[in-house]
Formats: structure tokens, sequence, C-alpha cells
């Protein structure tokens, strides 16, 4: 592996500032302030604000540095990570295991519930920082929902142009943001050095035995302040391990505890500051710098997040879990820049009714949380998992550790469950209905997979068949699209049913998603003589690449395969099947679930887009399949 030099060590660093930690950056934005003022939040008493100093540090401790840091980042597959990285490392080695469904309907979910917390994310963060004017100048309170809302629909707007190009001023901005954030907060513990004593962690048990239930509830605005952990697992492929380690311990988390020390010192001086300790907190010479500053940090926690949310999307479609979107790439040179027009639409309408809908951040706080740690716990029994069957780590050292880890992120979303009425009901629906999706498209297209199996003629038979009885053949390439290796196309049986005749040179292609990632360019291509002018192209592609047919059948030339090249994309024609799906048929589905694939695969963007097939080169022949 090569090594990594000192300079691109520094930007990969710099690069995990601006878009791995800006979520869990911006928490002290409304983390304290929900603690304090929130639904269910406990008086800003001295006993209190060293008690929940104490709890958002070990929390940040132990979710952040132990758990995600330490543990969860060693399970990645050449260097990615993230949910679904984990769902195929889980699905290689269990695919004769009993429980191998199990697994992929948990990491389902816990990918459903990424995408409710990828709605709630650039909502809260946007208008916790607007909120800032509203200290600043009171009367312009009224002010800080519509800009708020205007801010969400630029963003969201510009999302396609890609964020290659402000990528590059990511990382300087939120390295100053947490300089800032990290400077205010010495300036507040300068002033009441006593506050470093709520690190101790006795304070936090001193909290429990006094608040019991309370106390317990109050965890449901804790957790915010470890809100973005799953990010440093799902981007280490962009950046690495080591730079994401050392910009968390090096800049991230001494500017976190700095800047909540700093808000409880102050809270400790001045209990009326409760309503917006963060902002409070910044000397009056520098409040709107800061408000400028957070309202770009928050920006950015949300452009992590809504990248976050389309690179989740097309890990999704290449393992068939969703159905073929429109997937853009916008940047030739950064990897994993991409826009999902749909997506994108729809995160933004999300995001900006929540706005309008809740109008506070800390009303917002009352729905945010559930995601969160839903998504903590299923990863936790993942991780669990590859602990014990890959890694073969004895039950003395995995089951404890599991155990601790699913305690805590119990705890958090326990805390988190009393939300559901003040509106956790609403990630809550959001990845129910995203896991309904994603769940029935899984399973409609096995059932399509097998129905295609039983019906399809053996290649063996068809190819002594053209060698008995030769059709007609016509000069250039015929390009045949199928998902079955070794089963004949029904659209290559359609075509020579009708049209009496083959091309010269017919290729049957099928792409293929592997468990890994991505695939080396070598690996990419495999081919087979079948003969009679046949031959089985088969692509392979990692579940964050896009397939793109006419590049993957490129390098295929006269002097390594037999038949005529593939010269231009004059000579080839593609053909396609259109298959129209009817909800009587054999496959073991409900019936609302069978309606909702046929509606699913009516709507999904062509095979031929999705392919980058040339449209004028693109032959579609329809079939009835019962479902």
């Amino acid at each position: 592996m090569p090594r990594t030099s000192a300079g691109q060590f520094e930007r990969l660093g710099l690069g995990a500032l601006g878009v791995v930690f800006g979520d869990i950056g911006t928490s002290p934005l409304y983390a304290l302030k929900t603690c304090f003022g929130g639904q269910h939040a406990v008086a800003p008493t001295e006993g209190n604000i060293r008690g929940v100093l104490s709890l958002v540090f070990w929390a940040i401790t132990f979710v952040v540095s132990l758990k995600y840091l330490a543990f969860v980042m060693r399970a990645d597959h050449r260097g990615e990570g993230g949910m679904f990285t984990l769902l195929a490392l889980l699905g290689e080695r269990r695919r004769a295991s009993g429980n191998r469904h199990f697994f992929i309907l948990l990491g389902l979910l816990g990918a459903a519930l990424l995408y409710g917390d990828g709605i709630i994310t650039p909502a809260i963060s946007v208008l916790s920082a607007v909120e800032g004017v509203a200290v600043a100048e009171p009367v312009l309170n009224r002010l800080v929902v519509p800009l708020t809302a205007a801010i969400l629909v630029g963003l969201f707007a510009l999302q396609k142009r890609g964020t290659a190009t402000v990528g590059a001023v990511f990382g300087p901005i939120m390295l100053l943001w947490f300089v800032g954030i990290g400077g205010v907060g010495a300036l507040g513990i300068k002033s009441d050095p006593g506050i470093l004593t709520a690190l101790l962690p006795y304070h936090a048990v001193l909290f429990f035995a006094h608040n019991r239930l309370r106390g317990f509830l109050v965890l449901g605005a804790v957790v915010l302040a470890v809100t973005g952990a799953e990010a440093l697992y799902a981007d280490m492929g962009y950046f690495g391990k080591t730079p994401i380690r050392v910009a968390w311990f090096a800049v991230v988390l001494p500017a976190l505890v700095l800047n909540y020390l700093g808000q409880g010192a102050l809270l400790l001086k001045d209990p009326s500051a409760a309503g917006n300790p963060f902002f409070h907190l910044v000397p009056a010479f520098g409040l709107y710098p800061m408000i400028a500053l957070s309202t770009a940090a928050t920006v950015i926690a949300s452009q992590a997040l809504i990248s976050g949310a389309s690179a989740l999307t097309n890990q999704a479609v290449q393992l068939g879990y969703l159905p073929r979107f429109t997937i853009r790439h916008t940047s030739g040179t950064e990897y994993g820049q991409i826009y999902v027009p749909a997506v994108n639409s729809m995160l933004g309408v999300a995001c900006v009714a929540l706005v309008l809908a809740f109008r506070s951040s800390a009303a917002l706080a009352s729905a945010y949380g559930i995601a969160v740690t839903g998504t903590m716990a299923i990863t936790t029994l993942l991780f669990h998992s590859v602990m014990r069957d890959l890694w073969q780590w004895p039950r003395l050292w995995a089951w404890p550790l599991s155990a601790a880890f699913l305690v805590v992120d119990c705890a958090f979303l326990g805390a988190n469950l009393v939300k559901i009425e003040g509106g956790g009901w609403f990630p809550l629906a959001t990845a129910l209905a995203i896991f309904a999706l994603m769940s029935t498209w899984h399973r409609g297209r096995a059932a399509l997979a097998k129905e295609a199996s039983r019906v399809g003629l053996p290649m063996d038979t068809f190819i002594q068949d053209l060698l008995a009885k030769p059709p007609p053949r016509v000069p250039g390439t015929a390009v045949f699209l199928t998902s079955h290796v070794g089963k004949v196309p029904l659209v290559l049986l359609h075509h020579l049913r009708h049209n009496k005749m083959l091309h010269e040179r017919v290729l049957l292609v099928s792409v293929r998603t592997g468990s890994v990632p991505s695939v080396p360019p070598r690996d990419r291509l495999s081919v087979r003589d079948l003969g009679a002018g046949l031959e089985e192209v088969v692509g392979t592609y990692g579940f964050m690449e896009t397939p793109n047919v006419p590049a993957l059948l490129a390098p295929l030339k006269r002097e390594a395969l037999p038949g005529p090249p593939i010269e231009t994309p004059l000579e080839t024609s593609y053909y396609v099947g259109r298959e129209t799906l009817l909800p009587d048929g054999p496959a073991r589905m409900s019936r609302w679930r069978k309606h909702l694939f046929i509606y699913m695969a009516r709507n999904a963007q062509t095979a031929s887009s999705f392919f980058h097939l040339p449209p004028s080169r693109v032959v579609e022949l329809g079939a009835e399949v019962e479902l």
C-alpha cells in the first residue's frame, strides 16, 4: 500500500473536518440548550449543570472515541465503511446461514433510519444557527424561520452543480469553526475554572440519583451531542482511518469539550442564558461573525448529510434494494460526488416542511434522536456478528464489549422513545416507509429472478439449436442485457422469434454488483466464447460505483476475442426487455407488496438510461410476467 505523504495526510485531515465532522461539530448549537430548555428538560441548577456536562463528555468519549473510532472503524472492507458495507460483509459470510435474511432486514432498517436522520439534521442545524440572529437582535426573531427556509432552498437547489468546487473550502471553514468554538469555550472556562471538575463521572452518577426518571429522559437531549458519529464510519473510505482519528483527537474533541464546558461555566454564572447558551457565550464583538460562521458550518454539515443520502441511495440501487434512480456524477476527479435528483427533491421538501412546521430548533429536537439511536443500536448488533463470525473473537471479549455498547445505545434509544408523540413519529414513519420500499424491492427482485430461472431456456440447448438450424446473420453487433448468466435472455428469444435473424456478433451482457465498494479495472470484465457467434460478457462493479455498459464493452477488440470488433457505437444495437408485471403470479408476496413492487418498477429509471446506453441504438421488446 503506498505511503501517504505529510502533505497528503494534512489534506485528508482537513477534508475530514469539512465532511466527516460537520454534524457532530455543530451539535453545541443546540445540545445543551435542549437539555435545559427542551422537552423533559431539567432546571439549570449547579448540580444539574455539572451532571449534564459530565454525561455529555462521557457520551462523546464512550460512543465516538471508544465505540466508533477504536472498534467499529476496524470493520472496513478495502478501506470503506458504512451500513451497507457492514451488510455486504455479513451477507458474503452468511450465504448458507439461516439467519442471513435477519441480518439483511436489520441492515435495511438501519439504512432507512439514516434517511430519517438525514432529513432532520439540515433542518435543525441551519435553524439553530440562524436563531443566533434573535440573540443579537430580538426584534428579528420573526425572520428566523423564513431565512432558514430560504437557506435550505438555496442549498438543495445548488446540489445539481455538485460539491467538488466548494468542497475545497469546507475543510478550512470547519477548522475556523472548531478554533472559534474552542476559543469562546476557553473564555468561558477562564471565568470559572472550577467547571473542569464536571468531567468527573461521579457528577453524572449524582445527577441520576437526584433526578431519577427525569434524569434518564434527559439522555434524549444528551444524545444530540453525538449525532453524526455514524458519519465517522460511513465516510472513512474517503479519507482513511488515521486522518479521521487524528482530526478527531487533535481538533474536534478538544474544541467540543472546551465549548461545552464554557457553556456550562456561563450557565453557572447566569442560568437565564439557558435559552441559548451557545450564542450567549460569544462576546458581543464576535456575535455577528459567529452567526455567519455557524450558518456556514451548519450548511456544510447539511451538505455532508445530503451527500451521504445520495451515496446511500446509490449503494442501495447497486445492491438491489432500491429501483434504478437517475444518478449523476458531478465530478470527474472527486470520488463519490454524485447527485440524485429525486432524493434531493424529496429531502429538500421534507427539510423545509419540518422548519415551517416546528419553527424552532428546540421543537425540532423533540423529533430528533430516535433515528440516530436506532441506527447506533443496529450498528452494534451487526458489529457483534463481525467480531464473532468474521474475526473469530472469543466470547469472553466479544460479548462484554457488545453488551456495554448495547446498554448505552438502548439507554439513549429508550430515553428518545418518549419523543414519539412530540414529533419523533416523523423520522420513525419515514424510516418505516423507506424500509418497506427497500424490503419490497428486494423480495420482488428475488421473485422475478426465481420466475426467470424457472422458465428460462438453458444456454447449451439454445447453442445446439443455433448450430443445427443457423438463422440468417446480418453485419454488426447486438448487445442483449441479461440478469441470468447461463440462461437465454427472453429478449433474445423474442428478437429471434419475431425478426428471424441474428447479428454476426451477439454479446450477452450481465452486470453484477459485488460485495466490495469498488472493483479494480483489471477485474471489471470477463468474457467467454459460447460458440455460434455468441459471447457471454460479465461486468462486475462495486456497490459504490455506477455501471456504464458502453464503457464496459470498449476494451473488446478483434485481437483479444473472436468476432468483429466493437469499433463505433453506430455498429452496435442494444436490446433490453421491458416487462409488464401482473400481480396474479405464484410469488409468495402479499398482494399489497406485489402492487407496490409493480408501481416501483413502472416508475424506475429505464435500463437504457441507467446503463448509459446511446438512445438512438436501443431496441426495447416487451413481455408480460406474472409475479
